[in-house]
Order: C-alpha cells, then structure tokens, then sequence
C-alpha cells in the first residue's frame, strides 16, 4: 500500500489557513471588560456613592454589609469590587489601611481585580439560589481571613435567592464577626425582603447622564486607535439608556461594523450606528413632523414607506417622533433651555416648533402619539398600525383646540360654515356629517356690577344679595369670602341678618368673624348666626352645577359629539377651569 500523498492524482486542497494571531498574542477582550473601572476616579456618574464611601472609610465608619440597586450596567459588581479592594489595600509598601485610592499594585489590589484572591468570594445568587449554599457562608464566616484584612462575600443578583435562603441568611448578617463584609448587588431591590434591606446600608446606583457616557466613549476610541463622530458617539450613547455596558458594547459593535478612514484607521459614522440600531434619521423624522403638522397625509405614507424600505423599524419611527414632541415641549416651558445640547440641524426646528405650537396643541400630539405607541408595540402588522397612529395625529391637526371649539359654539360660530379659526370638516367621513347647525350654550352670567363710587363721608350701601356680600369682602377679608363661597348654605340674607349653614368644619368663632368683618366693610352691625336648617348649596356648589350643566349642553352638540366619538377616551374641560389651566 503506498501513501496517498505521493500520487500525482491525489488532491490535498487548499494550504491550512494560518491562525489569526500569534499562539502567544493575548486574546480580545471586549470593551466593556477592558474598561471596566479599577479605581473610583474611573466609576462614573456615582459622586454622592463615592463621597459617601470616602467619608465612611475616612471616619472608620464601615458597615458590615452594603447593597448596591440600579439598573443593568451602571457599575453594581465594579463598585463591590472597588469596595473590597479599599477595604483590603495594603499600599505599595505594604504598611496601608482602608482607603477610598486603593493603589492597585499591592498583592491584595492585583489579587481582587483577577478575581484570584482567597479571601474575596464572588457568588452568583441566579445559580446558587438554596439554603444549602447560604449554609456554607454561614459555616466559612467563622474563620478568619487567610491573607487579608477582611473577608468579604459579593453575592450578585441578590434578589434571586429563595425565601428560605434569606431567613437562613439574616441571623449571620445582622451580627456577623468584625472580619466579615457581606456586599450585595441586585437589579430588583423590591424582591429583596424588607428584614435583608434594613440590616444593609443600601447605595442606589443611578443611569449615568448621555454627556458623561459620550465622554467614556470618545476616551475609549482614543485609546483603542479609533476615529468616531461626535453625533454617531451620542447615538450610541441614547441608545445606552444610561447603561455603561451596554454603551460600550454597542460602541464595540460599531467599531466592528465601521469603515477604515483615510488613515486606515476605523472610522465610526452617524449614518452607520442609526443603520445598524435600526434607528430613523433625525432629518426624515423632522420632515415626518412637518408633515404631520401640514396634515399632508400622502406625504406622510410616502415618507413611512420610504423608512420602512431603509430597514428603520415603526417603533422607532414612533419613538424618534415622541423624542421631537417631548424636545418641543420643554424648550417652549424653558424658554428655549436645553436647546444648545441639541445638534446644530435640529435645534432651529425644535425652536421653531416650540414658538409655534401651543401646549395644549403639543400635549394632545403626544398623548396621541403615545396611544400610537402602545398600538404599535403590540401590533401584529406593526407598519400599518404605524401609519393609522400617524393618520389620527393628522385628522388632529384638521380639528380646532377643545378651548377654541367650546368658544366657537359658545359664540354661535359652530353652524358648518367654516371660520379662519375653525377649519372645514373633513370632506369624507369623519366629521362632514357634524357640520350641522349647532345650538348656542347661554351666555355666563355676568359678574355683579361694581357700587357706584359715592363721596368719602358717605356709608357705603349694603349688599344686595349673598354673593355680593362675599364679593365685598375679598378685598380685605379674602379666607373668610373664600370659606363663605365654599363651605357654607345660605339660610337666610336680609341685611343686616344672615343666617347660614356650615358645611365644613371651621373655626368656632366663624360667625362672630364675619360680623367683624361686615362691620369693617359695610359700616353696620350685623346680625349674623349660625343654624342647622338646610339652606341653598353653597355658591362653590351652585357653580359647579352650572358648568356641569354647560358642558352636557355642549356635549349634546352634533360636532362636539363627532369629535367624542372620533377620538376614544377624549373629554371636554371648561377652558376657565384652573386645572385644565395647570394640565395645558
């Protein structure tokens, strides 16, 4: 039998391909372990956690155990880890104690940060979640350290223990031995029992700011030989949600899925990240708003369709879009604020439709916006949910503000005709068939007509009715015309005798303060009881009615009954009332 490779006719293929690295060369590690902080100075975004340890260290004020909360990626297990290398430095030359600069040279330090030392047990809780492996800490708590100061248990996921895991626990953690640290770390602090919390002194670890996590961002490509645009480091940065981990593991992705530039480095652009996260472009979502606003429907599917094309999910078509309202809405309540964060296209867009738009106008777009959210998100055709939410913001924009529609019929301006400040109804459908005549709601009462300004010495003219007594008295008695308007029945008013019930408790002496005070304004002594015969209902009660009574009226009317019925959920205010005011 001969060997195969010598025959000519034999193929042995292609060569074997070389490895891709030197067998010595270190392996990747990804960004998020490669920068993963060693020192407190590089655990960003957490001061007051840091002041607090730093001053706890200083002052020899250690607890015995320490829960770190917050969501993914923020730095819980960096920050045990930082802790237990404070607490077990020794210092270059040996001779250091607990510090909040832990020098990472000293044996302890290097041991801790490759997870190597004997005294500093790391224990995932989602895989040891029994009593069993709760009692093998117990029964280890006895012993001493072996080489360091403390001895110290991080039990990440601290949440997933069992119930009896916990009980089993609380005994040891609420008198452990002076050597002993326990450091806990969890994402759902409230699955961890209320008897665990108060024997932890507990640090809530917060989303670090987008400025903060582009900061990491463009230090890490420096360091890693990268080139990266300002807005692209943003992109990735929002997409975070405050997460550091996420961040760099996205900004990983990108660096992967980038160009080489001129200088054959990698070369992370905007356009890439929104690619490849499925994100819309800013500049096709503000011409999408415009379009909106215009209520240029074939404009809008035509430009849904174009991102839809470009892979850009509807979702994020809708959330690019709820980002543009909420932008609008809190440069308009700050006067332009936080405008100069915003890239330089869109920060004259945002102003434009901050000066634009009323707050009534961008409160309604967003509330419908996000009921187009929700629909979306739990759609099974998410495209053609996306464009009915957007078609109902459209038909919004064609319909007049709820306070102007109340004005308009108030006015008698609500006969079909269009007005400039009411647009025509919709030509199919929707609203055509509540252009009808509509009745005029009455006119409000008018206000009580002002005394006739008389001389100095003459005394002024008595009240004519219970609600001008009240009225007389704002000016110098405002809390008792305040609880007379709200708290009390009128029984009985023939000046200078008022007889009342009160509703509400008040003060005892009530009735001798208001004849005071009538006597202050009017001039004359009155005669004022208190009485528990039913009287009328109190003017706060009576005016309530009244515009109860108003709105039905106005409900009644064909197109504001449309209106209702057009937009599910939807309820008509009193443009006069205080909270619709506050809520606009």
């Amino acid at each position: 039998m001969t060997d195969s490779s010598d025959d000519p006719g034999f193929d042995l293929g292609e060569p074997p391909r070389p490895p891709l690295a030197a067998p010595d060369a270190p392996a990747y590690r990804v960004l998020a372990r490669a920068y993963r902080p060693q020192t407190f100075a590089e655990l960003i975004g957490q001061e007051a956690m840091v002041r607090t340890l730093a001053n706890a260290i200083k002052r020899e004020r250690l607890p015995h155990a320490f829960l770190m909360t917050g969501v993914r990626g923020v730095g819980k297990t960096s920050t045990a880890r930082l802790i237990a290398k404070a607490l077990n430095c020794v210092g270059p030359d040996g001779q250091g104690g607990p510090t909040i600069d832990p020098c990472g040279v000293c044996e302890p330090c290097k041991a801790i940060a490759e997870g190597r030392h004997i005294d500093v047990i790391e224990m995932d809780a989602a895989s040891h979640t029994g009593v069993d492996d709760v009692r093998e800490i117990i029964e280890a708590v006895r012993y001493a350290a072996v080489s360091a100061r403390f001895k110290i248990y991080i039990i990440d996921e601290v949440h997933m223990l069992s119930r009896n895991a916990f009980n089993a626990l609380l005994k040891t953690l609420e008198e452990p031995p002076e050597h002993v640290k326990f450091l806990f770390a969890t994402t759902e602090v409230n699955k961890v029992p209320i008897t665990v919390l108060s024997r932890c002194q507990r640090f809530d670890l917060r989303r670090i700011p987008v400025e903060l996590l582009v900061d990491n961002f463009r230090m890490i490509c420096g360091k890693e030989g990268v080139v990266a645009e300002d807005d692209a480091l943003r992109l990735i940065a929002t997409a975070a949600e405050g997460s550091a981990r996420d961040g760099q593991s996205i900004l990983d992705q990108a660096i992967a899925h980038a160009g080489v530039g001129e200088d054959g480095r990698p070369f992370v652009q905007a356009d890439q990240v929104r690619e490849m996260l499925g994100l819309s472009d800013r500049g096709a979502t503000r011409r999408l708003f415009d379009q909106i606003l215009d209520g240029d429907a074939p404009a809008v599917l035509a430009t849904l369709g174009e991102q839809e094309a470009l892979g850009v999910e509807p979702l994020a078509t809708v959330n690019a879009l709820l980002d543009l309202i909420h932008a609008a809405t809190t440069a308009k309540a700050g006067r332009g604020a936080g405008l100069d964060r915003m890239p330089e296209a869109e920060r004259g867009a945002i102003a434009g439709w901050a000066e634009q738009l009323s707050f009534a106008v961008l409160h309604r777009l967003w509330q419908l916006l996000l009921k187009g959210h929700a629909e979306v998100a739990a759609a099974a055709r998410p495209h053609a949910a996306c464009e009915m939410a957007l078609l109902r913001l459209i038909h919004a924009s064609a319909m007049p503000d709820p306070a102007e529609l109340a004005r308009l019929i108030r006015d008698g301006a609500g006969g079909g005709q269009a007005s400039p400040t009411m647009p025509a109804p919709a030509p199919s459908g929707t609203l055509s068939e509540a252009a009808q005549p509509v009745p005029s709601a009455p006119p409000p009462p008018a206000p009580p007509a002002a005394p006739e300004p008389e001389s100095e010495a003459a005394t002024p003219a008595l009240p004519t009715d219970f609600a001008a007594m009240i009225e007389a008295l704002k000016a110098r008695h405002a809390r008792l015309s305040a609880e007379l308007h709200d708290y009390v029945s009128l029984v009985h008013y023939a000046p200078p005798e008022l007889a009342f019930r009160i509703l509400q408790p008040l003060d005892a002496d009530f009735p001798r303060q208001v004849a005071a005070a009538l006597r202050e304004v009017t001039g004359e002594v009155w005669d004022v009881r208190s009485t528990d015969a039913h009287g009328q209902p109190s003017l706060r009660e009576q005016e309530q009615a009244a515009k109860e009574a108003r709105l039905a009226q106005i409900s009644a009317a064909p197109i504001v009954a449309a209106a209702l019925e057009a937009f599910p959920g939807a309820r008509l205010v009193d443009p006069e009332d205080e909270q619709y005011r506050s809520e606009g």
